[in-house]
């Protein structure tokens, strides 16, 4: 149970939370820019105006510059950056990760991140990269593990001393208070995800990020992230912060925050403003491509895309464009999450490029972990694409169906048609038929998930699944008769969809020729 984390509301794995940290209370999901000291294309101090509650920036970098050392052990990270609230520090690991080598110490940069005032310091783990050996990959999370325990100890052992500082009424210092991660690797070996996310839960961290995972969105291999971050987050305590390192691209964070990351931080906003691309949530224009500009955001609706493209800050006002288009999708996310309605905007992300429909389906391969952190008890499922028919909701109720107990004579219908051939009053129970969940009690229809708002016609996926649970509630209760009316609906449907059913029921297959005509407003 973490003690700096509270979660407010759940949808799917993904939460709203409050971070308790030395500068103040954060709520995610959300973003922490990143901040380069030497190059600050926005002022951080502007920051908390597009929606930036805590920032991240390189303690490596600081170290290794002797002006931007000494004013920061002077005075402190957050007068160095210019900004009053939290902020994370990297640790050198990405620069380890791009030149093989750094020039600092674990116990040196844990002892310099507690110097400066860092809210939340970072060992120096191994950022393995995809597709090594696995006995590389193996070896370094080895010495990651290394770290991490050696970070863990000297923050323990500050805290402690801290402690009885304070209890002999001593001032406290700057760094006593700081909170420390403890990356999760493992490159793409998922059981070496799971094993290090095991690791870094035993030793009690505070915020648990998922590092090494740029290559894997660089490469577009969201599918390969969706496994990855499964493998880790499965393997956690449900209750505490999850960081993903590096994910910055407002495309994927509904996805993300869906697998139940609660941070992410990344300097796409400037890299991609220095490299003149505009972001939008489905994806990113070179700027000399853009006629029209697709936002309302301060810069836009003040702006043209060609006196954008004329401007001599034009890398500064895409910066900014970026960073409300990053804050936007955070809050509509956090708005979803609200409704219960987050799996609905991951679904509609994920359309926006072929290797996120390939992550969603991978996504729901995970449907019986999904489900297990999914609320039991929403407003309105709404069914937006073929894949919704995996969502955690039709897979628990799947997972209910033996709680029905049926005997006698028992119809299963659409829950709109008119009774003329057949009527309910001769039938012991009456079942409505709704893809993609099945045959469920008609007393049932305005309680939630059965009370969804569902395509007239159902797609091929959920149709098959409702099918599926239909046969497995006949096949749960052998002392009743069971009677099938397709309905309008699915009467183009070929027959080959329905033989299993016909193997263990009685089907009607044409309600005209059973004198039963469906109602012509039925949506069912």
């Amino acid at each position: 149970m973490s003690k700096i984390f509270e979660i407010i509301e759940k949808d799917a794995a993904g939460r709203i939370g409050r971070l308790k940290t030395p500068h103040g209370v954060v709520e995610t999901p959300t973003v922490m820019p990143v901040i380069n000291p030497n190059l600050r294309i926005v002022d951080p101090a502007e920051m908390r105006e597009f929606g930036a509650e805590i920032l991240i920036t390189n303690s490596y970098i600081i170290y290794s510059k002797p002006e931007l050392r000494e004013k920061a052990l002077k005075d402190g990270l957050h007068e160095l950056i210019g900004f009053n609230g939290p902020i994370m520090t990297d640790s050198g690991s990405f620069q380890l990760s791009v030149y093989g080598d750094v020039n600092v110490e674990n116990h040196e940069i844990i002892a310099f991140e507690q110097a400066i005032g860092t809210d939340i310091g970072v060992p120096l783990d191994i950022p393995t990269a995809p597709d090594v050996r696995y006995d590389q990959a193996k070896e370094e999370l080895q010495i990651t593990n290394e770290r991490l325990s050696e970070a863990r100890r000297l923050v323990e052992e500050r805290r402690t001393s801290a402690a009885e500082n304070a209890a002999a009424g001593l001032e406290k210092k700057r760094g006593d208070d700081m909170l420390l991660a403890g990356p999760i690797q493992g490159s793409t070996y998922l059981d070496l995800r799971a094993e290090s996310a095991a690791f870094v839960s035993d030793l009690d961290f505070d915020v648990y990020p998922i590092g090494a995972v740029v290559p894997l969105m660089e490469s577009y291999r969201y599918e390969d992230l969706v496994n990855v971050v499964a493998a880790a987050k499965s393997t956690l305590d449900p209750t505490v912060p999850v960081h993903l390192f590096g994910a910055g691209h407002p495309m994927m964070f509904a996805l993300a925050v869906a697998l139940g990351c609660d941070l992410f931080d990344s300097a796409a906003y400037a890299l991609y403003a220095k490299g003149g691309r505009y972001i939008t949530v489905n994806g990113t224009y070179p700027l000399e491509r853009l006629k029209y500009l697709p936002c309302s955001c301060p810069v836009c609706s003040k702006n043209t895309a060609e006196s954008i493209q004329k401007a001599a800050n034009k890398e500064e006002l895409l910066a900014r464009h970026n960073l409300y288009v990053t804050f936007e999708e955070i809050r509509l996310i956090k708005q979803a999450i609200h409704e219960g309605k987050l799996m609905e905007l991951v679904e509609l992300r994920c359309h926006s490029h072929p290797q996120m429909v390939s992550a969603l389906a991978a996504l729901y391969n995970h449907a019986e972990w999904l489900e297990q952190c999914d609320p039991a008890v929403k407003s309105t499922f709404f069914e937006c694409s073929a894949e919704s028919s995996k969502r955690p909701e039709v897979f628990r109720y799947s997972k209910r169906l033996n709680r029905f107990t049926l005997s006698g004579k028992v119809l299963i219908r659409p829950a709109k048609y008119n009774k003329s051939g057949l009527k309910d009053a001769d039938f012991d129970h009456v079942l409505y038929f709704k893809p993609p969940f099945g045959a469920f009690p008609s007393e049932l229809e305005e309680n939630y998930p059965f009370n969804a708002e569902v395509q007239n016609r159902p797609a091929e996926s959920s149709l098959k699944a409702a099918l599926e649970n239909t046969a497995a509630l006949i096949r749960a209760n052998p002392n009743a008769e069971f009677t099938f009316v397709k309905g309008k609906r699915l009467s183009d449907f070929d027959d080959s969809y329905f033989e299993a059913l016909k193997e263990i029921c009685q089907v009607i297959e044409n309600p005209a020729s059973n004198k039963i005509e469906e109602s012509d407003e039925s949506v069912d």
